[in-house]
């Protein structure tokens, strides 16, 4: 039964896959592999399962919620991760998109500010076998600097403008992908800083995630 189910949620992945490779420009097969080996169920609860791979936003508590498959794949994207660096995801939730990166770059920091996501974001990537992403609780807004720089950082979480801290935690060369913007209009900016330290940025798509809260 056991295989059975492994197996049934494979497929899965790998229609995610294909409903991926069909709505958005990713052809990055590092991607694409990482969405087939992340089991999406496992970050969900009991009773969401059945959703589990489809291309949707699902609900958390306290309103959060687990992002889009498609808009995770477009923000990885555009942060062209390599295999040897380091980076923050900033929102946790549930762990998903943080398990994701983990499948890209050597080692991901997330940080969340609700005690109880993170702890279950701790716990499902455990169970989902990402030993390299590590989960601190913390306001995003500013940021970990415990383990900063980052080469890369991947905000999930919508400010209205880009916390400073962020931009100073970010190595040089690295890239920032960030939603900005109200309840009503985000969009996608992508930042790379630069030699002389300057980020100089880049808009993507619209999209829509939950406030950024401060701590």
């Amino acid at each position: 039964m056991t295989s059975d189910r492994h197996a049934q949620t494979r497929e899965q992945r790998e229609q995610l896959v294909e409903r991926i490779r069909a709505s958005t420009q990713v052809q990055d097969e590092r991607i694409l592999n990482a969405f087939a080996s992340v089991p999406r169920h496992v970050f969900l609860s009991e009773a969401q399962r059945a959703i589990a791979y489809e291309d949707r936003a699902v609900p958390l508590e306290d309103g959060q919620t687990v992002s889009q498959p498609s808009m995770i794949a477009i923000m990885l994207a555009e942060l062209s991760c390599e295999p040897n660096q380091r980076a923050l995801e900033v929102g946790a939730g549930s762990g998903y998109a943080a398990a994701l990166l983990g499948q890209l770059v050597r080692e991901v920091h997330a940080i969340e500010l609700r005690p109880a996501l993170a702890a279950l974001a701790s716990a499902n990537l455990a169970r989902s076998g990402a030993s390299n992403v590590h989960v601190a609780v913390g306001d995003g807004c500013l940021g970990l600097a415990a383990h900063a720089p980052y080469d890369r950082i991947l905000v999930s979480a919508a400010p209205t403008e880009v916390p400073s801290a962020l931009i100073s935690e970010l190595a040089p060369g690295g890239r920032i992908a960030i939603p900005v913007g109200d309840e009503n209009s985000q969009t996608l900016l992508l930042g790379e800083k630069n030699s002389a330290g300057e980020l100089v940025w880049r808009r993507s798509v619209p999209c829509i995630f939950v406030p950024l809260v401060s701590g």
